[in-house]
């Protein structure tokens, strides 16, 4: 259910049917939990959905996170305004400042932060040596009840390499978000919100076959899930209302209906990520802003 002034009223309404069992949601709570890897000058906490699993590390200047053998393409998130990192790969160093986005290729690579600040890695399951130290990592040790098994969108036509993408962009009437995609996952860097949400303009919808994982950055926020009923009483479950601050995560699973309020009195910051990218929203015109770098192909 979305007000008719939001951009995603525009989207296909999803489907009526509902499957025989339902996951629950998963949280991170990075801020009051002790991080999965310690290091000289470097911490970082992960956790993960069924399809992405995210590296939250806060480091000071001259920390490296190095990659040797990933095996297909990743993602970054630097909120943090500043000089940002460098990125080597065989193929070169590219310097990617921060308040950016960027997509890295597989194989070997290393992020040296330039100076002290965040940076929030996002995989992909195939990376099993990070989904293996992922603090929930016991939550997808099966097949999902409602996620599809993942799979990658195609190679870009000019092959892989280091993208980036300031964040910089302004907002645009009828344009939801700063949403960029790769191959393997979809970000959408929403627009911050100043204060709480107002109570009466809230949005509650679910997804037919994809999780959602909202990372909050900055601010206080609560998710409001709901589980729908079916005629199986027995897999019937309550609903959450669930208060996080920042850094934290919530995996939302399909077809929990799901909104989020703000409730920071100052900016609340949420990132919304899709393994992979998410059709719908590769289909609206002007909404992907790096679709020249990975325009959509058949199958895709």
């Amino acid at each position: 259910m979305y007000a008719k002034s939001d951009p995603r009223a525009s989207l296909a309404a999803p489907s009526a049917e509902l499957p025989s069992r339902f996951a629950g949601a998963e949280y991170g709570h990075f801020y009051r939990t002790p991080p999965q890897i310690e290091t000289t000058g470097a911490k970082t906490w992960i956790s993960r959905g069924q399809n992405l699993i995210i590296a939250f590390t806060e480091g000071q200047q001259g920390s490296a996170l190095a990659r040797e053998n990933q095996p297909d393409e990743y993602a970054i998130i630097l909120p943090d305004p500043g000089e940002g990192v460098e990125i080597a790969t065989p193929q070169g160093t590219t310097t990617v400042p921060g308040y950016s986005i960027a997509f890295i290729p597989a194989g070997e690579s290393a992020i040296r932060l330039k100076s002290a600040g965040k940076v929030v890695r996002i995989f992909s399951p195939k990376a099993t040596d990070i989904a293996a130290l992922a603090a929930n990592q016991d939550a997808f040790l099966g097949p999902h009840p409602t996620v599809p098994e993942f799979a990658p969108w195609p190679e870009p036509p000019d092959g892989p390499k280091v993208r980036a993408y300031s964040l910089d962009v302004p907002a645009q009437q009828g344009r939801f978000g700063r949403i960029f995609r790769c191959t393997t996952m979809m970000i959408n860097y929403l627009e911050p919100r100043n204060g709480p949400r107002a109570k009466n303009q809230v949005s509650p919808h679910h997804h037919d076959d994809f999780e959602q994982c909202s990372l909050a950055l900055s601010g206080d926020f609560t998710h409001h899930l709901r589980w729908p009923w079916t005629t199986d009483m027995t897999v019937w479950r309550e609903d959450e209302h669930v208060a996080c601050a920042s850094p934290s995560i919530c995996i939302i699973p399909p077809p929990v209906i799901h909104t989020t309020t703000a409730e920071g009195a100052g900016i609340n910051q949420l990132v919304d990520i899709f393994a992979p990218p998410r059709h719908d929203f590769s289909a609206k015109a002007g909404w992907v802003l790096n679709e020249d770098d990975y325009p959509l192909q058949p199958g895709s």
